[in-house]
């Protein structure tokens, strides 16, 4: 989960360098790499994009997603279950490291937790609107 994290955080850095506002040399950068990456990453890109393509493509993307939940279920408690048992254990046993890891797991838990019920709010932070 950091290596994940650390890598979401590098791919933002390098998109952000890339921003640009219209008409200054930044832009040019920018124009440059997106060619390069269309370059790159052409044999991921479909022919001829049409319409119905692309439904295609989104239909076997949520159902691909859809089929791994399973998967992703297992795997979540399996490592719920893992550090949870190595919380437990007496302090002599335990590394500071995994009971980090822990910590941010709970701490991921409430936050998803919390967003749920702001987004069930209706985005509000201090109550329900009556």
């Amino acid at each position: 989960m950091v290596a994940q994290l650390r890598l979401l955080q590098s791919k933002a850095c390098q998109a952000s360098a890339f921003l640009c506002k219209k008409g200054t040399a930044s832009c040019k950068q920018g124009s440059a790499y997106f060619k390069q990456m269309m370059e790159q990453n052409k044999h991921f890109v479909q022919e001829p994009a049409t319409v119905e393509k692309c439904n295609e493509l989104s239909k076997q993307l949520f159902y691909t997603r859809l089929a791994s939940i399973p998967k992703r279920k297992e795997a979540f408690w399996k490592e719920l279950n893992y550090y949870a048992k190595g919380v437990c254990k007496p302090k002599e046993e335990n590394h500071i490291e995994k009971v980090g890891i822990a910590t941010l797991l709970g701490l991921e838990c409430f936050a998803w937790f919390y967003a749920g019920k702001v987004i069930g709010r209706g985005f509000t932070l201090t109550g329900y609107d009556v």
